[in-house]
């Protein structure tokens, strides 16, 4: 019955157009799919979201939205059945850093409502509603791929004897290293580029532009070029200590010096709307002299000679000596920060440090050299490196790579059940897609055959 009716709905619908306008076209649905439609409306805002983040807009966007849309139809259709509840802390967090983007890309609220000619009010209540609706789309593939049988040795090593060799990945030389590092006088350097701040501050309150010193002086190259102007944003995208100070300002005002994770700053605020500001800074990162680097130097120099001439070990050392404190626990040996993996690709090791290593052996130890640390935007540290194991390119083997063969069988297992769920789906549910996209390259065949003839 419900078929029945929706298929009536879509003829209708079809039939007698709105006259809404939207962006110059004829709002009107697009597809059916059970008992839910999608307009043109609701493609073009996808649309328009994702040209005021950066994408060119063609019909292929369209067709890749739309076929975005029914998918997520289907799914949020199932998630509905089997009783899954949205996460509101979840879609809360999503929502609001979606509006914050989009409000900076466009620059204020006035403009995002003059982009999409809606109030902020009706744009927050649609895209929460895309969240909860994609909250829900991603638990219900969660609850498919749980389904799929815990993967078994005997699965890795059946897809291993089964693969064309050309098919199984190709695992790229991997490093594994330690590190010990000495930090410069970071107090006498952050004293001095205070200091600096507050010489120029001075000479703001005493008439000299903001903007002239700014790209005189400051550290932030890309904002230097227009006079510190960082362009109306989000609070939220900088750092809490910079929002907090640009926020307590009156506009004109010039802030004390302010210390986040990249340095120091002066900020002085240019406007503010609601939560979003434009403001002109001066950063100031803290320096150091050569004496810092040649004290550092001689001390990791000694070091290394006393490891490469006693029976102090790497480790040992690390642990007495490295300021590092996220290595140094571990006899200094270096983890990837966003994997917690002790062997790197080449593109992710610091340009310095593979610099110092590339021409080591296994066990060598390089000369002293300057890097930075994974703090804000890099703290200059000095260091030295020991190789510690090279693992050169290769196929992958049940032997050596079990870990990343168990997770790419596992990762196509999940989507193939999400696929075949999907498919099985799309034929049985009751769909009907305009002959306006009857030229569209889905990536699923069953698509093609729900456009209405």
């Amino acid at each position: 019955m419900k078929k029945i009716l929706a298929a009536a709905a879509l003829t209708l619908v079809c039939l007698a157009l709105s006259a809404q306008k939207y962006n110059g076209l004829i709002d009107k649905t697009v597809a059916v799919i059970g008992g839910e439609f999608v307009t043109l409306s609701d493609l073009e805002q996808e649309v328009s979201t994702m040209r005021a983040r950066g994408y060119a807009s063609d019909q292929n966007m369209r067709c890749e939205i739309l076929e975005s849309i029914l998918q997520t139809k289907i799914l949020l259709m199932q998630a509905r059945v089997d009783s899954l509840v949205v996460n509101k802390e979840m879609v809360g967090a999503q929502l609001n850093q979606h509006i914050d983007d989009i409000r900076t890309a466009l620059g204020g609220d006035d403009k995002v409502e003059a982009y999409f000619g809606k109030p902020i009010y009706k744009l927050r209540q649609e895209w929460n509603k895309q969240f909860e609706e994609m909250s829900l789309t991603q638990q219900e593939q969660q609850q498919i791929a749980k389904n799929i049988p815990e993967i078994t040795p005997y699965d890795v090593k059946q897809y291993v004897d089964t693969a064309d060799v050309a098919n199984l990945p190709v695992i790229p030389t991997k490093y594994q290293m330690s590190q010990i590092c000495v930090y410069p006088d970071v107090e006498a350097a952050k004293m001095a580029a205070k200091e600096k701040l507050l010489e120029l501050r001075e000479r703001i309150i005493a008439g000299e532009k903001f903007s002239t010193l700014a790209r005189i002086y400051s550290d932030d190259v890309a904002s230097a070029r227009r006079g510190g102007e960082l362009g109306m944003a989000s609070k939220t995208i900088f750092w809490s200590q910079f929002s907090d100070a640009a926020m307590s300002l009156k506009v004109g005002m010039v802030s004390n010096t302010v210390e986040t994770p990249d340095g120091f700053h002066l900020i002085q605020v240019i406007e503010k709307k609601g939560d979003m500001f434009n403001a002109r800074h001066i950063l100031i990162k803290p320096s150091y002299t050569s004496e810092d680097r040649e004290k550092a130097f001689a001390r990791l120099d000694s070091l290394r000679s006393i490891i490469d001439t006693t029976e102090l070990t790497f480790e040992i050392a690390a642990k007495m000596y490295s300021q590092d404190k996220a290595s140094r626990t571990n006899g200094g040996q270096m983890a990837d920060p966003h994997t917690g993996s002790a062997y790197f690709d080449k593109d992710q090791i610091k340009p310095a440090d593979w610099a110092g290593v590339r021409n080591l052996q296994p066990g060598e130890i390089s000369e002293p050299l300057e890097s930075t640390d994974n703090e804000g935007n890099g703290n200059l540290v000095y260091k030295i490196i020991r190789l510690d194991k090279i693992v050169p390119a290769h196929t992958a083997s049940f032997e050596t790579d079990y870990n990343d063969l168990y997770n790419m069988v596992e990762n196509a297992k999940q989507m193939e059940a999400i696929n075949n769920f999907i498919d099985k789906k799309i034929s049985e549910t009751h769909i009907v897609i305009d002959p306006m996209f009857k030229d569209c390259d889905f990536s699923r065949a069953g698509w093609r055959e729900k456009i209405r003839k």
